[in-house]
């Protein structure tokens, strides 16, 4: 390592390293923005700096906060990771409804864009498909006990019926039905956008909305997610503006208070049920799929909800949310009569993603227990041609429908070389990324070509890539290859498992080192953790400087490395003003001049969004100085640097090719897209400068690392990891967190997620020898 002369810059943490994006102020002001603090210099260039943050949401994921003082996982609020704008419901104001997205012509779409209507019809096949193999579930009754007593008592009164003291065991699965006649393969089309809310409807909602003292461009997102008669559903109940993105509990209050006058009330049931959906979207940003019910009613309190507990079981009673009782011990026996029962824990989910968890663990069980047999020789053929680790690894895919396969940037040759061998072997095989620079170097390490083969996550669901599908709707493949799998959430991961026929191979591959999903769960982890499949460790380290630092990080040690041609450069600084004036001259200048590696192939990573560090106030210094102009559409010009979020979670950079009446046009990995202007906000901000989850799943010639002091409380290992080894060819680190960084290496792990994966296995699948 060297510092080079003239070089460096300390960052400033992002605010987001507490509340993504930053939450909205109280009354009636809703915007609120982060303030960063100075960094330090470095005392010691000679020891490898790293900033992380922190995982669950990570502090650059920007999409939720922590819970405060209680320690419940819940999330106060914050913007989904990538998504752009300010927090709080006037951020929410600037942008049009949620369904928005789909305004764009179908062919000018993303592929981004393609998979969120496609996973739209998948989720609709999946619940078809449940269906036929269980009868109806009534939310609720999978609990016992106290919970289940206080449920069914709810049910009883309402419904005038004796209320049921036992659990309610769902029916046995029904056979699985059988495959229709074989079919020519036929290629999906795009699932159709999703129409926008009626005028007349918006403009009602207006109305209601500044009668409330709300701010009136809400209104498409309020008709968006209340959907048809939001006019009446606000008015009947005014805190189901809540269901919208950047709204807080206080402000909903007030909202309520000016509608209801003196009927609004801190105990008012509408309310107890709003919070309780509210906090579950809360904890879901930040990665959980479910919550414990302690933590839950912990979290009303803190609000104000006189009685959490019956809250919780109305919004159950509702359907609003899920309860579920999980044996803590899933392989103890029964308890006979007079003992003990065993100890479980009470969970509360929303459905859709208690419906997805259960979707995944049905359809891994299912690829688990039907690989086929009559491609063996195929396979075993295949593994005799194929090298090295991809050999091991195929050996294991022969034999097995689901396996897992971890290892570094170096071990994507193995799954490649997988891909390869199938192919020649005559087996229908695909290999997906997460982002399109995935699926680039991906298709670099192909001998033999084959880049029809190799496509993204996205893609592959919405159509654009891969193969067909057979008329069940399943893809038509043998062989399915997943890169990055660590950057599945159970939502996406639940709508690929679902898409496999009977018999085909999963291959879920990637490094366990990085950042789980910016999305909620932690799938990849969760089946490394359950043992379900067999698991291959590649043996190919990453090379030179670069990769034996990465290594080091990802067993926690922080090691001193010799980088003679320049691989890893260390930029003490002392406060934010000089991190940002060091990194903007390290991309503009001393990293092309030294390492020959030209700005617009140079990434920033920074721990959040806000602060006088983060991305917002490095992509301004890195714009002015790069692509100076007056940002005549919403603050961009042509030729910008962008990081456009279709979803919340997912991120593709692009430029920015144009800006017209229909929106700003971008160009995304050679794609072009349309953003509707009422959408721009909202959805795209600079891309100079991004956070680790954004950049997550990409490589760049040359990285800059920012760690303002600030950033210190927010480092983590994963986060560390994920900043560093974005790097191909150079890292530099502006470092301003002096000791934090070792520590946080070597005692910082990953902050638990709480999600059902691992039981829902463990009652379906033997655990692997």
């Amino acid at each position: 390592m060297s510092t080079e002369p003239g070089l460096g810059t300390g960052p400033e943490a992002d605010d987001e390293g507490t509340t993504a994006g930053g939450t909205a102020g109280a009354g009636d002001d809703l915007t609120a923005g982060p303030a960063g603090a100075s960094g330090s210099p470095d005392s010691g260039a000679g020891v490898p700096p790293a900033a992380g943050a922190g995982d669950s949401p990570d502090a650059d994921a920007d999409r939720s906060p922590e819970a405060g003082a209680s320690g419940s996982p819940v999330a106060e609020g914050g913007e989904p990771d990538g998504v752009g704008g300010a927090s709080g419901v006037q951020a929410g104001a600037a942008s049009s409804e949620a369904g928005g997205a789909g305004a764009a012509d179908a062919p000018q779409r993303s592929e981004a864009e393609a998979e969120l209507a496609a996973q739209r019809v998948e989720r609709e096949r999946i619940e078809r498909r449940r269906a036929e193999r269980k009868g109806p579930v009534e939310s609720g009754t999978k609990l016992s006990g106290k919970a289940a007593d206080l449920l069914a008592a709810i049910r009883a009164v309402e419904g005038g019926e004796k209320p049921a003291a036992t659990v309610f065991a769902a029916p046995d699965p029904a056979p699985r039905p059988a495959a229709p006649a074989p079919e020519a393969v036929r290629r999906p089309q795009p699932a159709p956008a999703v129409a926008a809310p009626a005028t007349e409807t918006i403009a009602t909602v207006r109305r209601i909305l500044a009668e409330g003292g709300a701010p009136e461009s809400l209104a498409p997102q309020v008709a968006a997610a209340l959907g048809e008669g939001s006019d009446a559903l606000l008015r009947e109940d005014p805190w189901q503006l809540l269901r919208v993105a950047g709204v807080r509990p206080d402000q909903a209050d007030g909202f309520a208070r000016a509608l209801l006058g003196a009927e609004c009330g801190p105990d008012d049931e509408r309310r107890g049920r709003a919070v309780t959906g509210w906090l579950l979207e809360q904890a879901a940003l930040a990665g959980h799929t479910a919550l414990e019910m302690p933590a839950l009613t912990a979290a009303l309190a803190q609000r104000a909800v006189p009685d959490p507990e019956a809250a919780v079981q109305d919004a159950i009673a509702e359907g609003e949310a899920l309860v579920f009782q999980d044996a803590l011990d899933p392989g103890a026996p029964e308890p006979e009569d007079g003992e003990e029962e065993r100890p479980v824990r009470v969970l509360v989910a929303l459905e859709r993603y208690a419906l997805a968890e259960e979707s995944l663990a049905d359809g891994l069980a299912r690829l688990v227990n039907s690989p086929a047999k009559d491609a063996s020789e195929r396979w075993e053929e295949a593994a005799a041609t194929a090298p090295g680790g991809a050999a091991e690894l195929l050996r294991a895919v022969a034999g097995h429908g689901l396996v897992l396969h971890t290892g570094g940037e170096a071990a994507r040759a193995e799954p490649a070389a997988l891909l390869a061998a199938a192919r020649t072997a005559g087996l229908r095989a695909c290999a997906v990324a997460h982002t399109s620079e995935g699926r680039r170097r991906l298709a670099a390490v192909l001998e033999d070509g084959g880049e029809e083969a190799v496509g993204t996550v996205a893609g592959l669901l919405s159509g654009v890539e891969g193969p067909g599908r057979d008329a069940d709707g399943a893809l038509d493949l043998d062989l399915l290859i997943v890169l990055d799998a660590p950057q599945l959430d159970v939502e996406g991961a639940a709508v690929l498992v679902e898409a496999l026929p009977d018999g085909a191979r999963l291959v879920l591959s990637g490094d366990p080192a990085v950042l789980w999903s910016a999305g909620p769960g932690r799938v990849f982890a969760d089946l490394l953790a359950a043992r379900v499949c067999p698991q291959i460790a590649s043996r190919t380290p990453d090379p030179g400087p670069l990769g034996e630092l990465v290594s080091g990080i990802g067993i926690g040690e922080l090691t001193q490395v010799e980088a003679p041609g320049k691989e890893l450069v260390i930029v003490p600084v002392r406060d934010a003003g000089e991190a940002v004036h060091r990194t903007v001259q390290l991309v503009a200048d001393s990293v092309p001049r030294a390492i020959g590696v030209p700005a617009e192939q140079t990434v920033v990573i920074t721990p959040g969004h806000g602060g006088a560090a983060g991305t917002r106030a490095l992509n301004t210094a890195l714009k002015e100085r790069l692509n100076p102009g007056p940002g005549r559409f919403g603050g961009f010009d042509p030729g910008d640097r962008i990081a456009y979020s279709p979803a919340p979670g997912r991120t593709v950079c692009g430029q920015v090719v144009k800006a017209d009446a229909d929106g700003l046009h971008l160009s995304c990995a050679g794609v072009p897209v349309v953003v509707p202007k009422e959408r721009v906000e909202q959805s795209v901000r600079q891309g100079w400068a991004l956070t680790a989850h954004q950049a997550a799943g990409s490589r760049w010639p040359a990285a800059v690392v920012v760690l303002p002091g600030d950033a210190a409380p927010t480092l983590s290992r994963p986060w560390v990891y994920t900043a560093f080894s974005r790097a191909e060819r150079h890292l530099s680190v502006v470092h301003g967190v002096e000791q934090a960084l070792p520590k946080a290496v070597a005692e910082t792990l990953p902050k638990p997620r709480t999600t059902r994966l691992p039981l829902l296995l463990k009652t379906q699948v033997p655990a692997a020898d």
